[in-house]
């Protein structure tokens, strides 16, 4: 399927490796001009000359609202402006009440929350006067379900999930949509982290396995596509069906 958006320009954040790494070669496969951004000026031209010789590396740290739309403002300077945006980050430490500090979820905001409103704030408006944008943020399936030992996840991306349900309303008349995907376990360099302790991550996924990163990249491509312009405000689980939740 040809999804449209052949020429389209796209900024990846946190895309050197793991999920941000599949969605920008997804939509470089697909002829989309791809930015990508990481902390270190190694990895993130290694993960652009993986993805080919359209992807722009920028070394950027979006753990904070300066980083992140710093990021933006970059990638709009070396592609000519924005179509689409993926706003990504890593993950915070895992813990539970006991074990994390009121100033860690402070942090934890910074990370997952508030980078993703600056990342907006700093493309959407271009979106809204050209009357064509996608924005996808990929966040994770603890928005439905928490996820044990991940209060600080677990809390900061259910607060951004509320800001994009919100911005996708109010800018759907202009042509702009805000989706997010909800991962759950994939086989990326930050899962094998937390479940390096042995166990099988696979139980309790009806699928029987962990996902594949380029499947979810698949996903998020067609999210972003000329064909999905009617879907917006939705947070879409991609886990194998290990949400138990009905709807």
């Amino acid at each position: 399927m040809d999804l449209g958006i052949a020429g389209r320009r796209a900024a990846v954040a946190a895309a050197s490796k793991g999920l941000g790494f599949a969605v920008a070669q997804a939509l470089a496969g697909e002829g989309v001009r791809v930015a990508v951004c990481g902390r270190r000026a190694d990895t993130i031209e290694a993960a652009a000359a993986r993805i080919g010789s359209d992807a722009v590396p920028i070394v950027a740290d979006v753990s904070s609202p300066a980083g992140a739309s710093g990021f933006v403002r970059d990638a709009q300077a070396a592609l000519g402006g924005i179509d689409i945006l993926v706003a990504n980050a890593g993950g915070p430490p895992p813990g539970n009440f006991a074990s994390v500090t009121v100033d860690q979820y402070l942090d934890a905001f910074e990370l997952n929350c508030r980078s993703t409103i600056a990342m907006c704030y700093a493309a959407v408006p271009s979106m809204r006067t050209q009357r064509w944008g996608r924005v996808l943020a990929i966040t994770s399936i603890a928005v439905r379900q928490p996820i044990p030992t991940l209060i600080l996840s677990n809390t900061a991306r259910a607060g951004v999930t509320g800001f994009l349900k919100t911005l996708a309303r109010e800018v759907a008349a202009d042509g702009v949509t805000v989706n997010s995907l909800l991962p759950g376990l994939h086989a990326t360099e930050r899962i094998a982290a937390l479940h390096g302790g042995g166990g099988d991550p696979a139980a309790g996924i009806p699928a029987g396995v962990i996902g594949d990163p380029t499947d979810f990249g698949s996903v998020a491509a067609f999210l972003c596509s000329e064909h999905a312009g009617y879907l917006t405000g939705t947070a879409l689980a991609v886990d194998g069906g290990a949400d138990a939740a009905l709807i």
